[in-house]
């Protein structure tokens, strides 16, 4: 399922058109991404929570020429799905 379908699905369901559907999706996944950015955690109840975690500098190496190579710091967004989530998936 992609945005597209995701609007279509909430215009089917809602009344919207499929405009304004696709405009809600847009503005949702904004939403979250904007309070990402700014370090938020984004919970969302009955589905689950967003959170953004840091991973610190390390070595690594190149698979090709077994160099070793310097990984910077970097921020990743990592999802725990809730209760009921887990329980459709495993149902």
């Amino acid at each position: 399922m992609n945005n597209s379908d995701l609007a279509d699905k909430l215009a089917a369901e809602s009344g919207l058109s499929k405009a304004d559907a696709r405009k809600m999706v847009d503005a949702v996944f904004a939403s979250i991404a904007q309070a990402a950015a700014a370090g938020q955690e984004i919970s969302l109840n009955g589905f689950g929570k967003f959170k953004v975690k840091e991973t610190a500098a390390r070595e690594g190496r190149n698979p090709a020429t077994g160099e070793t190579i310097q990984i910077a710091a970097s921020k990743k967004l990592t999802f725990a799905p809730a209760k009921a989530v887990k329980d459709k998936l495993n149902a």
